[in-house]
């Protein structure tokens, strides 16, 4: 990378440095050239009118001016003084300016000098031609300039190499420490952390981030273990009721009556289907794997859910209307069902449904507003003790062992998957109103349908 790195800024120097030379070669080529353009111009003014006394002056800086007639140098400065014409050049026919270059110029210090000639008639001295020369710059004799640019080159290319270096160097050096933790890392071993470096710098984050990640799938592979246990472990159970009584009816044949051991194995293998289809559900929500969303009202699929589910008592319900969310219509019925099928199970004689609306911000701007579903029942109640523990999966309380022994033991599981998928809470604590078990499901309001 440093290396690539480094050739990049070469060849962008190489460019500048190139564009560099043309320039800057033209614009002092172009100054001269007009400094010696000045110089005769002004000196045929002077030599206009009457010829000159004794030497020419310096004019803008310029000391080497001719005043050449056709017999022969009749003017110059001191610094041409007895010397013949430096240059023959005319201007072409129609001109009257000629611009040159005169190298190796005898008594001249400068290798060349840069020559502007200026045609003039009728002068004090007839037609003559006004030369002025400039000497050329030493750094702009070839290849003075381009060497000098390529040993500046040179030097920031190895600047810049050795920055680039330092900063590659520094910047990796900790990422290829969190990459040497990562491989360090095993699906059965998630406990290592990465070393957060002390930059404050974006590698940081990403070591703050991987860390967080590695969090939430060390969390997620104990809840798999868990779950697979669990599961193992509650369908050993029908399984083996299963087999234990086809054993015994197939020992003795003749002896047991069949429709009441064809009953309890269709139980037994009533309960695998509810366990299993339980588990499709949970493997369905683990994997995010949702249907299509829609728009529907809470009291609407409430008053729908009530009217399909039988109960052993009577469900009053107590509905806002115009309670939008968005969401799986289907889930979340499902989430209703498991509540309902919840209270009927533990109730002694109500159970009631109470759908609202309410803000939660604070400024009271309606962007904390949310839709709750609230479910009660006069039962024994939960203990605070055993409140997170009922949305485990496969736990299952004495009492609702005792009620409902075929139970999967996945319904309030689901339950609270269904709300976190839906970005909700799902929460248990006890009714003011029947005594009982309260659970309380929120979600979030959707303007977009509020009338």
């Amino acid at each position: 990378m440093t290396v690539t790195s480094t050739i990049a800024v070469g060849l962008v120097l190489l460019f500048a440095m190139a564009v560099t030379s043309v320039l800057t070669r033209d614009a002092v080529g172009h100054e001269r050239v007009e400094r010696a353009a000045t110089a005769a111009r002004q000196t045929a003014e002077l030599v206009y009118e009457r010829p000159v006394a004794a030497n020419l002056p310096p004019i803008e800086g310029v000391v080497r001016i001719q005043v050449v007639a056709e017999d022969g140098v009749v003017a110059s400065t001191a610094a041409l003084a007895g010397r013949g014409p430096l240059t023959r050049m005319r201007p072409d026919a129609g001109d009257i300016r000629v611009d040159g270059t005169v190298c190796g110029v005898a008594g001249v210090a400068a290798d060349c000098l840069t020559v502007v000639g200026i045609q003039y008639e009728d002068t004090a001295y007839g037609d003559v031609m006004v030369y002025a020369a400039v000497e050329e710059p030493d750094f702009l004799m070839a290849p003075r300039l381009e060497l000098a640019l390529t040993g500046l080159g040179l030097v920031i290319v190895a600047a810049v190499g050795g920055v680039i270096w330092w900063g590659v160097g520094r910047t990796l050096r900790p990422v290829e420490r969190i990459r040497t933790e990562l491989a360090r890392l095993s699906t059965t071993d998630l406990s290592g952390r990465l070393t957060v470096p002390a930059t404050g710098d974006e590698v940081a984050e990403l070591a703050r981030t991987a860390n967080r990640t590695l969090d939430r799938l060390a969390d997620a592979m104990v809840r798999q273990r868990r779950f697979v246990s669990d599961a193992s472990h509650e369908l050993r159970n029908p399984i083996a009721g299963l087999r234990t009584r086809l054993e015994v009816e197939l020992a003795a044949p003749e002896e047991i009556d069949a429709v009441p051991a064809l009953r309890a194995v269709l139980a037994d293998a009533e309960r695998l289907e509810r366990i299993v289809t339980d588990l499709l559900e949970l493997s369905r929500l683990d994997a995010d794997v949702s249907s299509a969303w829609e728009h529907f009202d809470m009291a609407d699929l409430v008053t729908d859910e009530v009217a399909r589910g039988p109960t052993r008592f009577p469900v009053d319900t107590r509905l806002t209307t115009g309670a939008w969310v968005a969401g799986d219509r289907v889930r979340i019925g499902r989430l209703l069902t498991n509540l309902l099928a919840n209270a009927d199970r533990h109730a002694q004689s109500a159970i009631r449904v109470e759908v609202t609306t309410t803000d939660r911000s604070e400024d009271g701007s309606g962007m904390g507003r949310e839709v709750w579903v609230a479910v009660h029942d006069d039962g024994p109640g939960i203990s605070p003790e055993e409140r997170e523990r009922i949305f485990e999966r496969f736990a299952r309380l004495h009492d609702a062992r005792r009620q409902d022994p075929g139970g999967s033991g996945l319904g309030l599981a689901i339950a609270r998957e269904v709300a976190l998928a839906h970005d909700g809470v799902l929460e248990v604590g006890d009714s003011p109103e029947l005594g009982g078990a309260l659970f309380t499901l929120r979600l979030p309001y959707l303007f977009a349908n509020e009338e």
